[in-house]
């Protein structure tokens, strides 16, 4: 698997120190680190960011996180964050404000809140969970720090600088900092740690993301012991790190009171019955396969036997694994088995379905496919696998009046979905209808100048009916004016 180049851009990389320098100087710490007073943030309820200026901050630094990492597409494992993530919202003092989650492809334990409700979770927090309230604990500490203002606070000061270049900052201290040696370099010559410590949240919002957190994990049936148990078990392992600690606990210090008190806290609100972590266990051991650099080593592993595992879980891992390593008549007899014993869950039916395909049983995949889709109706992961197969199998018509209408009724459909039908119009001649897909693939990148360039191209096309190009310049009108307001927030007029 191809990884993307973690490295910081080069213009970030010359202005960098010096930007940094004035983050330190906006944001505040506690008087132990420095013996500059730095002027109190206020109180954390307040609005110390407009909603439009913190969404464009948002914006902004989700491009620059793009640029500069790779995040993991896959949709089933999109759809279970989201779901996992959206499950804690509903249970916050904050239920109808819009989050957004995702999976970074980065091997270390971590994760991050950023502007606009954006929390991003480490591939090695989510291998490193034992258990879904371990990582359901992380999301909540997270969606806490979002709910509670903590985020506002840290940033509100920072206005001083433009909104691209506090983003650009966040995205490099954040995230990509961690592994690249020239974000490191650069951080290096302004005094990184001491930098990095004005930017981690205070004990008091730790301390508060905690309490919230773990009131969240209760009201949704999750154990709230999950989040002292993931802190302690992480403290313990820093003697394996040496003077590389977790990078979790390097922006989130624990102490022995902190944990102490998250578990007095958490002894309080246990829920009367645990809850079915299938979905975690499988959703982890898919993450497991999808991320091996060695799949047929994990295959052997699996295979001798491993404790803590359920055993469907570790029969699907099996089969994953022999999709990847080519063999999937052999993933198709154990899939099926689970798909008999299971007949409703989406995992096994998704999977069997393209070990079918792979195994040159197309007919047959398509059929399950079909099936699953009016056991799930609307379902767009279902019927992303649908169409894709259908266009392998030279069916682009078929794949496109799947996408199209569910597309239509779905507005928060994912962007990969849209080049998919984008590809399925271009297949079949449709030239306004492909370009109008590729424009709502932009969009929803945060590309906003390439999607008004493909509606332009869109508006040009000759098979662009009446009604089609009303739709296109509505939607063309929306992202100027979504493009110049972005433009006017990032300017701070």
């Amino acid at each position: 698997m191809t990884h993307r180049s973690r490295v910081v851009p080069a213009a970030l990389r010359r202005t960098l120190p010096a930007l940094l320098i004035g983050l330190a100087s906006a944001c505040p710490v506690p008087a132990a680190a420095d013996p500059l007073a730095l002027p109190d943030m206020g109180d954390p309820s307040g609005q110390t960011l407009s909603p439009a200026t913190e969404s464009a901050l948002g914006e902004a630094f989700m491009q620059q996180l793009l640029a500069t990492t790779e995040l993991v597409e896959d949709p089933e494992l999109d759809r279970y964050i989201a779901e996992l993530g959206a499950r804690l919202v509903a249970a916050s003092d904050a239920p109808d404000r819009a989050f957004h989650f995702f999976l970074v492809r980065d091997p270390s334990i971590n994760a991050f809140a950023a502007p606009g409700g954006h929390i991003g979770l480490h591939t090695g927090l989510l291998l490193a969970a034992r258990s879904e309230s371990e990582l359901a604990a992380v999301l909540a500490h997270e969606i806490a720090h979002v709910t509670q203002r903590h985020l506002a606070r840290a940033y509100d000061s920072a206005s001083r600088m433009s909104l691209p270049t506090a983003a650009a900052i966040l995205a490099a201290i954040l995230i990509g900092t961690q592994n690249s040696e020239a974000g490191q370099a650069a951080l290096m010559t302004v005094q990184a740690g001491n930098i990095q410590k004005q930017i981690d949240f205070t004990r008091g919002n730790e301390r508060e993301a905690d309490r919230i957190g773990m009131q969240m994990l209760a009201r949704t049936g999750f154990d709230p012991l999950g989040m002292p148990a993931f802190f302690e078990r992480l403290q313990a392992q820093t003697r394996y790190y040496g003077d590389r600690i977790p990078p979790f606990l390097s922006t989130h210090p624990v102490t022995r009171d902190r944990i102490a008190d998250a578990q007095a806290r958490a002894d309080q609100l246990r829920p009367a019955r645990p809850r079915d972590e299938l979905d975690f266990h499988l959703m982890r051991m898919r993450l497991r396969v999808l991320e091996s650099r060695d799949p047929a080593r994990l295959h052997a592993e699996l295979a001798a036997g491993e404790t803590g595992l359920p055993e469907t879980a570790r029969s699907y891992g099996l089969a994953l694994a022999e999709l990847r390593n080519g063999a999937p008549e052999r993933a198709q007899s154990r899939l099926a088995a689970l798909h008999r014993a299971d007949p409703d869950r989406l995992s096994y039916r998704l999977a069997l379905a393209k070990a079918l395909d792979r195994a040159g049983r197309r007919d047959a995949a398509l059929r399950l496919y079909r099936d699953t889709l009016a056991l799930y109706p609307g379902n767009l992961i279902v019927a992303r696998q649908l169409a894709r197969t259908l266009l392998d199998g030279g069916q682009p018509r078929a794949a496109h009046d799947l996408l199209d209408p569910l597309l239509r009724q779905n507005s928060s459909a994912p962007a990969s979905a849209y080049a998919l039908l984008g590809r399925a119009a271009r297949a079949i001649g449709r030239s306004a209808d492909a370009h109008e897909a590729m424009a709502e693939y932009h969009a929803r990148k945060g590309q906003l100048h390439a999607a008004i360039e493909q509606l332009k191209l869109a508006l040009e096309a000759e098979d662009a009916d009446f009604y089609q190009r009303a739709r296109l310049e509505a939607r063309l009108a929306a992202l100027e004016r979504q493009a110049l307001a972005r433009k006017n927030a990032l300017k701070g007029e």
